[in-house]
Formats: structure tokens, sequence, C-alpha cells
């Protein structure tokens, strides 16, 4: 293989389009939306403000924001055909695929005719992904059909309402709020880039939506806040975390939630959501989960210099608020359609279809010999 197809093996470090939306390990913090940073905007801002931001362009007036939080809470609805598909799925599946199928349904019965319907229907899944994973939950989990129409001010307070079965108290909405905003957009990431690729042959916006799931449910780009949970609530100690930690890396286990493809000294939304992971922490009366994540982040960067990514400090995040460790991922997809929805936008402003090309590393090339000859 040449020189040059190394350096690009799985495209890393290769410049693969141009966009406005994000900039990633640059400026800031080292993550931005639309040229403001991620800390600024985690402080000061709605997950609905980001979104308009992700979406429109710009940060909306106050009147603004109303009229979007009143549109997106009017097609929080599910269609009866898609409730019943939902309740058809086994309470086993995985959770992402509920979303996938979910999202494909949903373009079976509301597709987007035209592309000037592509901002309609992007809110449109913003809205609903939240019902579609709940709705499947609740029915498959605890044999209810809940509404999901609620009155809650936010989409992370909708989200946990309909989880919990009643609403949340400020902190925990607030908490969702902020995880939603950090997860919210990332450049060219690999889902990301599955919905342009999809996008850039012309395709409808639930397919490239749904594609993005599909490429989110792999376990290198997804789920590792799931697989920390599952780690880190083995360890009865932050002593107990330490020693099994330093066995893990002596057999050279693989441990998630740890180091970044494109950041090389800390991943910026980690410091965030960590704080608020600690604030849950003592909202539920904790004396575990956070000792021993804070331990588990010690020790990795003493040993490796491996750094905890977003995901990480999620876990516990999710845990305090009491969620099912199996619905971490897909409220990824609940946050990040703003992004890849914008990426959709962006690659039909100024398409070319992405056709890369291949280095053949097959045989030469030779003749068919004849039958009786082969073997």
């Amino acid at each position: 293989m040449s020189e040059k197809a190394l350096s690009g093996a799985g495209l890393r470090g290769q410049v693969a389009g141009k966009t406005a939306l994000s900039t990633v390990g640059k400026s800031g913090s080292g993550l931005t939306y639309r040229g403001y940073d991620i800390k600024d905007l985690a402080q000061h801002c709605e997950f609905e403000e980001v979104a308009y931001l992700i979406f429109y362009g710009e940060l909306p007036t106050s009147d603004q924001l109303a009229e979007y939080k009143a549109l997106l809470k009017g097609m929080r609805g599910l269609p009866q055909e898609l409730k019943e598909v939902l309740e058809r799925i086994p309470a086993d599946a995985h959770p992402m695929d509920v979303m996938r199928t979910g999202c494909s349904m949903l373009g079976n019965l509301e597709g987007e005719e035209s592309f000037a319907q592509q901002l309609e229907k992007a809110n449109r899944l913003l809205a609903a992904f939240p019902s579609i994973i709940c709705y499947w939950y609740r029915f498959t989990h605890d044999n209810l059909r809940i509404e999901t129409d609620t009155d809650d001010d936010s989409i992370g307070g909708h989200f946990l309402h309909m989880l919990r079965g009643e609403k949340p108290n400020a902190l925990h909405e607030q908490a969702m709020n902020v995880s939603l905003i950090l997860y919210a957009e990332h450049e060219f990431n690999a889902s990301t880039f599955t919905a342009r690729v999809c996008a850039s042959t012309l395709s409808d916006l639930f397919s490239c939506i749904t594609g993005a799931i599909g490429t989110l449910r792999g376990p290198l780009h997804g789920g590792a806040n799931e697989a920390a949970m599952e780690m880190i609530e083995r360890f009865a100690n932050p002593d107990e975390a330490e020693k099994e930690l330093l066995g893990m890396l002596e057999r050279k286990e693989k441990i998630m939630g740890f180091g970044h493809a494109i950041y090389r000294e800390s991943d910026p939304r980690n410091e965030i959501i960590k704080a608020w992971s600690e604030k849950l922490s003592e909202d539920v009366g904790d004396k575990v989960l956070y000792p021993v994540s804070v331990r588990c982040e010690e020790v990795m960067w003493r040993e490796k210099k491996l750094f905890c990514n977003a995901d990480f400090f999620h876990a516990s995040a999710y845990h305090f608020m009491g969620i099912p460790t199996k619905l971490f991922t897909p409220i990824f997809v609940m946050s990040r359609v703003t992004g890849w929805a914008a990426h959709v936008f962006e690659q039909r402003a100024d398409n070319r279809i992405i056709r890369p090309s291949a280095e053949y590393v097959g045989v030469e090339p030779r003749k068919v010999p004849p039958i009786a000859e082969r073997g």
C-alpha cells in the first residue's frame, strides 16, 4: 500500500469538505458552534436556542425562541401507525434500532416531498425523537401507552417527564439541557459524514438521518457512555476502581470513554459535564459512583495520559437522573439530529456526489481459464 494511502487510513486527518457549523480542536476551548464557544453556549443558552442557531445560523431573540419552542411542542405527537410499529419492536431490541426504525417509519408516513421542506422535517425529527424512544420503552418495559404531547417547556424536560412519568426537578432539566447542547454538533464525525454522503446522492432527509443513526450504533462511534457505565458500576469504591483499572490496562483491554480522535490534551465537553455530574451526585446523595469516576479519570491520565471524553462523566450524570443505561446513546440521537440535519442542508446547498477512489490491492490482471483446467 502506498504511503499516501497509509496516511489516510480511515480518512483520519483528511479534509473531506467544508462546513460553517462547527470547529473541533481549533479555537476557543476546542469546540465552537457557528463561532460560539461550547462553554459559553452551555453556560448561557437553552438547547432549543442552540438547535435554532445550528438550523437557522443565528441565536434567536426572545420572541423567536418562544415561537420556536411552541413550534416544537406542537410536533411532539406520534401518528398511530408509528405507535403500532413501536409496540411491535421487542423489549430486548437495541434502543438504537428503535430510533433507526422510528425515523424510517416516520419518513414513510410524513416524507420529505421536496428539499423546500427540509427545515420543517428536521424540526419534526427533533421534536419526535424523545417521543419515539420513550413511547417504545414505556410500552415494552412498563406496559404503558404514554401521552407524548407533554406541556414541558424543554426537550430535555419532555424526555425525562415521559420516561419517569412525572415532571423532573429543575436541576435534572438543566442538566439534560446542557447534555443536549454538548452533543449537538461535532464536525465530520463518522455519523455526520454518513449523513453527508447520503445527502450527496440527493436522497431525502429521513434516509440521511436513518443512515447516521445506523453509523452511530457502532461501538467505535456511539455507546461509550453505556460502556463506561457498565464498567464504573462494578466498582464498590475508588480504590477497587484503581486496582481493577490497572489490571485492565495490564491485560490491554479496551477502556471506553477515554481519548479522542481529534482532541489531543482534553475534551472541552468533559469539564462541563463533569461539573454537572458532581452536582447531580450531591442531589441524589451518591457516595460511590462520582468518586469512582474521578479516580478512573486520575488513573487513566497518570498511567496513559488519556483524558476523559464527553461520554465518560455523562454515564454517571445520566444514571443520577434515573435514565436506564440502554437509553444513553438514543439521547445522543435526540441532540445530534440538529448537527446531522444541518450538515445535510450544507451538502445540498453546494452539492457534488461524494465518491472517493480506492487503491486496489488485489491480484494482478488474469484471464478466466477453461473450467476443466481450474483447481
